[in-house]
C-alpha cells in the first residue's frame, strides 16, 4: 500500500499508550490498532486532529506516501 502508517513511531517518540492515546481521541483501542496497522480503509479528520493535538505533531508526521515500484 503505498500510504505508510508511522502513527506508532510518533507513540512511541511520545511516550504515550495505545489504551491512553485511544481514550484521549475517543475511539476504541480496536479501532486504534486497526489505524496502527494500516489497515483503515479511511480515516476522519476529525480523528486525524485529534491525533496530531494529542500528539503535537503534523499529519504529515503519521502518514507518509511512498511510490510502488
Amino acid at each position: 500500500m503505498p500510504i505508510v502508517v508511522n502513527l506508532d513511531v510518533m507513540m512511541a517518540k511520545r511516550k504515550i499508550s495505545s489504551g491512553d492515546l485511544a481514550e484521549k481521541i475517543e475511539i476504541t483501542p480496536a479501532n486504534l490498532s486497526i489505524l496502527k496497522t494500516g489497515k483503515a480503509k479511511a480515516v476522519r479528520f476529525a480523528t486525524l486532529e485529534k491525533i496530531c493535538d494529542v500528539l503535537d505533531c503534523q499529519p504529515g508526521d503519521i502518514l507518509e506516501f511512498r511510490k510502488e515500484e
